[in-house]
C-alpha cells in the first residue's frame, strides 16, 4: 500500500519523510494557496524535497478539455517520472483524462464522490482514483463506496489504483486499510494520530526510570 501525504507543508514533508516510509504527496488548488507561497515556489520546494521514486500529484485549474490538457502538459513537463495530473471527473475532466493518456500523461482522477464515478475513470485510463471519503460519507456510507470501488475494479480486471482522500480521522483511514486500499493520502494531522499515543510516552519513560534506578544512567551503556 502506498502512503501519500495531503498537504503543500514542504516542513511537515519533511518530518514525517523521516518518520514513515512515504510514497508521495498529493496537493490541490486550496492546499496550495493555504500554503501562503506562490504556484511556482510551493511546487519547486516539494519537487527538492522528495526523491526520484516518490510521486507527486498536482491538480489542474482549467475547466475545459483542452485547457485541461494543456495544463496536464506543463504539469507533465515539471518532472522527469513520477509526475501525475489531478483532474476532476466532470464531463470535460472525463473527456480529458482519455486525452492525456493517449500523451502519456500519467493522470489521477479526483473530486470522486461514487464509485461509479471512479469506475468510469478507471476505464478512461485513471492510473490513480480519489474517492472523497469524507466528503461522500455526508451523502451516504462513504466507507461501504470505496469498498465497492476496491471490489468493481478487482472483479472487472482494471489496474487503476484507489488513493482514498478526504480524510477526517485515522478511523477512516483504519477501514480501508483493511479493505485492501492500494493507497490513502492523509492531511498531517491524521498521519501524527495515526502513529502517536500517550501509553507508547508512559511505557518509554517507564523503561528509561527503571534503567536509571537500577544503573544510575538513561542510556543501555
Amino acid at each position: 500500500m502506498e502512503f501519500i501525504l495531503d498537504t503543500a507543508d514542504v516542513q511537515e514533508i519533511k518530518n514525517l519523510n523521516e518518520l514513515l516510509t512515504v510514497a508521495g504527496v498529493t496537493t490541490n488548488p486550496t492546499i496550495i494557496t493555504k500554503s501562503g507561497k506562490d504556484f511556482q515556489t510551493t511546487v519547486k520546494e516539494i519537487i527538492e524535497v522528495l526523491d526520484e521514486e516518490q510521486t507527486f500529484f498536482i491538480q489542474a485549474i482549467s475547466a475545459t478539455c483542452e485547457e485541461i490538457v494543456e495544463e496536464a502538459k506543463y504539469i507533465d513537463s515539471l518532472r522527469e517520472k513520477n509526475i501525475y495530473v489531478k483532474i476532476p471527473v466532470t464531463h470535460e475532466g472525463l473527456k480529458a483524462i482519455k486525452e492525456c493518456k493517449k500523451l502519456g500523461i500519467g493522470v489521477l482522477a479526483t473530486a470522486i464522490y461514487t464509485a461509479d464515478q471512479a469506475f468510469m475513470a478507471a476505464m478512461n485510463g485513471a492510473d490513480y482514483l480519489a474517492p472523497y471519503v469524507n466528503r461522500m460519507e455526508n451523502y451516504g456510507d462513504g466507507i461501504k463506496e470505496v469498498k465497492d470501488l476496491i471490489e468493481m475494479l478487482r472483479v472487472n480486471g482494471l489496474n487503476s489504483k484507489v488513493v482514498a482522500a478526504s480524510f477526517k480521522n485515522k478511523k477512516q483511514v483504519h477501514e480501508l486499510i483493511v479493505a485492501g486500499i492500494q493507497a490513502v493520502t492523509v492531511p498531517v494531522d491524521v498521519a501524527y494520530a495515526m502513529i502517536n499515543h500517550p501509553g507508547t510516552e508512559i511505557a518509554v519513560g517507564e523503561f528509561t526510570e527503571n534503567w536509571n534506578k537500577a544503573f544510575g544512567r538513561r542510556a543501555l551503556v
